[in-house]
């Protein structure tokens, strides 16, 4: 009999066609979880020694193979085999080609179901440490900028239409806003995933006297799982992820987005740096916002993925099922794709030059301080309603003369209110308009500043 794969082939009487072995092989994708497949198998040898499940010449001698058998993965010289099915298997074939019978005894009381579930969640984490730091990093470039634009007046929008002068720097920290929510998601869901399937064996425990306690603070897991079949079918966890990335990629499509706005000749608020951008091939002036563009083309992917992953695990029965095995693709795809976004990000941010004086000249079109003159006659005694119905008219005599409201004189603006008063136009001005904002959140400089402070703290806490 012809045996394709010798981990589980012994029931069956012909081996697997050459198609469906390729089919329903994962070494293709799965081959990155190496070192933690290693990593995990050496913490359950340790355990199974201290046990008294294996010698301690036999957990030396596979702790040492598994190592030996690393090095040849990192160095270049493992044959991977699509025969041997997924990183598992041929793991355990190079060691016990290593160090011979003893290798086979490396999967006693486990399966290939709960280490899989094992080696997701060990990657997982350390990938979850390493997007948190890529956060970080862009956290920080966006307050250093934020900083030093407190005082850059652009307008603010909203439906795409000017509304309110704001500052540069306060846009910025809407942004840090928006990823410190991220961070604070992605450590949340850190915490699900530190939970130790091992040791739920293929779906209810194994019979050797095994103690998952230890295999769990040897891996650096908060706590064994609780439940075997749940350990070894749950996803829960690379979905909570994936959701997660999906918010922080849509944070930087929106980001993203008024880049690509701001880098337009029509708004010419920044220029980005040339090294993130592409020219075009035959119009030598382009100046192309690759790097936004194509991050903002990135986020339907994670949205796929997340979709990809919830349909998945619709309607599977407990425990394992084969299904499973299509959960690593988007979830790989997802970290690549979070991983590159945001170090393009961090890396472009920091080179963000502001264009001031387009972004002053932006503001102070659009009647950007009308509701600036409306508050002016609240606090003047008038009524709200009827201050917004004073402005209106104002802003409606403006766009005939073709003049701003700051652009219009005295008497003009009294025509509509003789509350109106020579210290009008201390208001009227962009840079009174964003002084006047002056309490937590808003965008006044000294806010701006203080909310830099505030930032930069909760980033200093985190290390």
């Amino acid at each position: 009999m012809t045996q394709t794969n010798a981990s589980w082939g012994g029931r069956f009487a012909e081996a697997t066609d050459a198609f469906v072995a390729e089919f329903t092989a994962s070494i293709g994708f799965d081959a990155r979880l190496y070192r933690h497949d290693i990593e995990g198998s050496i913490a359950h040898a340790t355990m199974l020694a201290k046990c008294n499940v294996i010698t301690e010449q036999e957990q030396q001698a596979i702790v040492d193979g598994l190592k030996a058998v690393q090095s040849d993965i990192e160095n270049g010289d493992m044959q991977w085999s699509v025969a041997l099915e997924d990183v598992h298997m041929n793991v355990e074939a190079a060691l016990t080609a290593k160090i011979g019978t003893v290798g086979k005894k490396l999967h006693t009381g486990r399966s290939r179901n709960d280490q899989i579930a094992t080696d997701i969640r060990l990657y997982l984490r350390d990938e979850i440490d390493h997007l948190a730091s890529e956060l970080t990093r862009l956290q920080a470039a966006l307050i250093e900028l934020a900083q030093t634009e407190a005082n850059t007046i652009m307008p603010g929008f909203t439906h795409l239409q000017t509304a309110q002068p704001v500052t540069f720097g306060h846009h910025l920290l809407a942004w840090n806003e928006m990823l410190q929510r991220d961070y604070e998601r992605i450590i949340d869901c850190r915490k699900r995933v530190n939970i130790m399937p091992l040791g739920a064996a293929a779906l209810a425990g194994t019979t050797y006297p095994i103690d998952r306690t230890i295999t769990a603070e040897l891996l650096g897991f908060d706590r064994p799982s609780e439940n075997s079949l749940d350990s070894v079918s749950d996803r829960d966890f690379a979905i909570e992820f994936t959701q997660v990335g999906a918010l922080i990629m849509m944070h930087l499509s929106r980001m993203s987005e008024e880049l690509v706005l701001w880098a337009s000749a029509q708004f010419d608020f920044i220029d980005l740096p040339d090294r993130f951008c592409t020219g075009s091939s035959i119009m030598p002036q382009k100046k192309n916002p690759d790097v936004p563009e194509l991050v903002r083309g990135k986020t339907g992917r994670v949205y796929g993925h997340l979709m990809s992953l919830l349909t998945l695990m619709k309607s599977q029965p407990l425990a394992y099922n084969k299904d499973n095995q299509e959960d690593k693709e988007p979830l790989f795809d997802t970290i690549d794709t979070l991983a590159g976004s945001l170090r393009a990000f961090a890396d472009m941010v920091p080179h963000i030059k502001a264009k001031k004086d387009s972004m002053y000249q932006a503001a102070a079109k659009g009647y950007s301080t009308a509701t600036d003159l409306a508050d002016y006659l609240v606090k003047k005694g008038l009524p709200f309603r009827d201050a917004h119905e004073v402005v209106g008219e104002s802003v409606a005599f403006g766009i005939e003369q073709s003049k701003d409201l700051a652009e219009l004189t005295l008497a003009q603006l009294q025509q509509f209110s003789d509350l109106i008063e020579q210290d009008v136009f201390d208001v009227l001005t962009l840079e009174g308009s964003v002084a006047a904002r002056d309490h937590l959140g808003g965008t006044a400089p000294n806010q701006v500043l203080a909310a830099c402070l505030r930032a930069q703290q909760t980033l200093k806490a985190r290390s």
